[in-house]
């Protein structure tokens, strides 16, 4: 399983803009389709929001069974 860390200065970042920094989805508003038509685990439980809010240590796995971990800068 390939894991990506995705390194934030911030305190989170959505799920949304981590699929479009990681280029997963060409832009921002892609994210509402690509989740409605793909599963996506957050922390071992699917979820469908854009919006969802991941912090340091949170892991995203993608359909694909790629690994994106959240840290800190």
């Amino acid at each position: 399983m390939e894991i990506t860390k995705v390194t934030i200065d911030r305190p989170f970042i959505t799920l949304g803009q981590v699929l479009k920094e990681e280029a997963i989805i060409p832009t921002g508003g892609a994210a509402k389709w690509f989740l409605k038509e793909n599963i996506v685990l957050v922390n071992d439980e699917a979820d469908d929001r854009r919006g969802r809010k991941l912090y340091p240590g949170d892991e995203v796995v993608l359909p694909d069974g790629a690994k994106l971990v959240i840290e800190s800068k």
